[in-house]
């Protein structure tokens, strides 16, 4: 499912995480490379990781495999959005 506007990866693991974890638009927009994300947002729970990790197969077009995931892809933001650029430069 393509959005009628790419966003780059970013731009999309910040819309989720708006959209996913209901925060708001200047908590996210706060968000740098260092900011902790499992264990540091209550939001952020193992329930709500699939959810986030679903939609962003679907805002960026990719395909996540279970053996990506890993404690590490959550541990900062900036991991978060080096994986999901990673995943769509292929």
């Amino acid at each position: 499912m393509q959005n009628e506007v790419e966003l780059t990866p970013e731009a999309a693991v910040r819309a989720v995480m708006r959209d996913i974890l209901g925060l708001s638009e200047e908590q996210v927009a706060g968000f740098t490379a260092e900011t902790e994300l499992f264990g540091a947002l209550p939001e952020l729970d193992s329930m709500a990781v699939a959810g986030l990790l679903t939609e962003l197969e679907d805002r960026l077009d990719i395909m996540i495999d279970d053996d990506e995931v890993d404690g590490e892809l959550f541990e900062t933001f900036g991991n978060l959005v080096v994986f999901a650029e990673m995943k769509v430069t292929g």
